[in-house]
């Protein structure tokens, strides 16, 4: 049950915010977990950290006129919100996509706040995109999209200021044009993006990191159930970097994943994604169709148009594609099929509702801010990486991920024992994200 306080909060909230209902949904979840700590500790609703949490920083937006192979002029619309850096220079993904909107934004880079804030690096939140489209772009009106929405953001962004990485829409070759223009601009050669190539200071194992963390939280979750990801079956959505990565790890521990999916519906492999199928999931990327029946077409295997995969009998599902697409009539059909487990690979991609149903039936459920924080801890140890001007193994980073996760987890659990609401991780990752924060802003005064 909500205080007067919350309820008063997420109100004023969304009267300010109108026609922001993502926003509304991160922030409602987030307030509603951390009731208990409020009336503990009266001293952050004095300081009003909650009502600062929920305003950015600052949001930039602006326009990003760019030409296309015929000449045509195009506007798109970008952005930049820098949400708080109270624990470290705004760190958050750019994205790509038509659905980006500045309420879209602001509720990544809300979680974001609280994601890197677990992930204990030195690292604030923030996030950023544009409406824009890359797909069936050619490479050189993605170059040009990159280098005119670049001329604006620079002014802003920086190695100890703002640090973007890829989200949707914006992988390995946008981040180089990106990462081009600004070293243009600036003269300088700096860790000012993360997931940059390989050749010129990315990380190893960057792309499927997201994945390969959301598998590790899973991992450590079903071991409080005395339970391994060896010989469990696991429904995955999307095909993307989060899909692929989560799949590469399921498999190489001895799981097996049964589905992916699209825009367009899920396939169903009962035999497993293993071996050339994990493969073939970054062929159906570059080919930019954005298509999962290619998938079915390929290998023979059910394809179900215009359907998500939680029909399917499994132990775990992970949702890795994009916000809500989980409900509660999913969450259901989990519950009656003997889900075990539901690990969040993507920003919020189960609804209150869905939430609700999944913890009144007691299944083991991890949110996004804390589950899919691999990603980020992976752009938090390129920036070291940066800054010592030293590469490190594949193995090494693999191995430092892991460990990050596992922390997270532990401290997922124990504050949510702490404040009095065992094996609750939504309440856990609110908590431990928020405490962390909000005592740095105690600390550094009104700003």
């Amino acid at each position: 049950m909500s205080s007067d306080y919350a309820k008063n909060l997420i109100a004023q909230v969304k009267a300010k915010n109108p026609s922001e209902p993502e926003f509304h949904q991160a922030v409602e979840e987030v307030v509603e977990s951390l009731d208990v700590v409020l009336q503990r500790h009266p001293e952050y609703r004095s300081a009003k950290i909650l009502e600062r949490m929920v305003e950015p920083e600052r949001v930039i937006m602006f326009r990003v006129p760019w030409m296309d192979d015929q000449g045509e002029i195009h506007i798109n619309r970008g952005f930049r919100v820098q949400m708080n850096s109270a624990i470290g220079p705004y760190k958050g993904g750019l994205r790509f996509h038509p659905s980006v909107n500045l309420g879209i934004l602001k509720f990544l880079a809300f979680e974001q706040v609280f994601k890197n804030s677990l992930t204990t690096l030195p690292m604030g939140g923030g996030k950023g995109g544009s409406d824009f489209d890359p797909k069936g772009k050619s490479d050189n009106e993605v170059m040009r999209f990159c280098q005119s929405f670049m001329n604006e953001l620079y002014r802003h962004i920086g190695p100890d200021a703002d640090v973007p990485a890829g989200d949707i829409g914006v992988g390995g070759r946008e981040i180089g044009f990106l990462f081009g223009q600004y070293k243009r601009l600036t003269k300088e050669f700096s860790g000012v993006l993360t997931g940059k190539g390989l050749n010129w200071g990315g990380s190893l194992i960057r792309p499927e990191a997201t994945g390969y963390g959301a598998v590790y939280f899973a991992q450590e979750m079903l071991k409080t159930r005395g339970k391994g990801v060896a010989g469990l079956t696991f429904a995955v959505s999307g095909f993307g970097n989060v899909a692929w990565g989560a799949v590469q790890k399921i498999d190489e521990l001895g799981g097996k994943v049964v589905t992916l999916s699209g825009p367009d519906g899920f396939v169903y492999d009962k035999d497993g994604i293993k071996g050339e199928k994990i493969e073939y999931m970054l062929k159906m990327r570059a080919s930019a169709r954005d298509s999962v029946k290619d998938y079915a077409d390929e290998f023979k295997v059910e394809f179900h148009a215009g359907k998500r995969p939680w029909g399917i009998k499994v132990d775990v599902a992970m949702p890795c594609a994009t916000q809500n697409e989980l409900d509660d009539n999913d969450a259901r059909t989990l519950v009656k099929n003997g889900c075990i487990c539901v690990c969040e690979g993507a920003n919020m991609p189960v609804t209150l509702p869905g939430f609700k149903v999944l913890h009144e039936a007691g299944i083991l459920y991890s949110p996004g801010k804390a589950s899919n924080a691999g990603g980020v801890a992976t752009s938090g140890l390129e920036m070291t990486q940066n800054s010592m001007r030293l590469p490190w193994s594949r193995t090494e980073v693999d191995q430092r991920l892991h460990q990050i996760m596992k922390n997270i987890h532990d401290t997922c659990l124990q504050t949510a024992e702490r404040f009095g609401m065992p094996g609750n991780y939504v309440a856990g990752a609110n908590i431990a994200g928020f405490l962390k924060v909000a005592n740095a802003m105690l600390d550094q005064g009104l700003v």
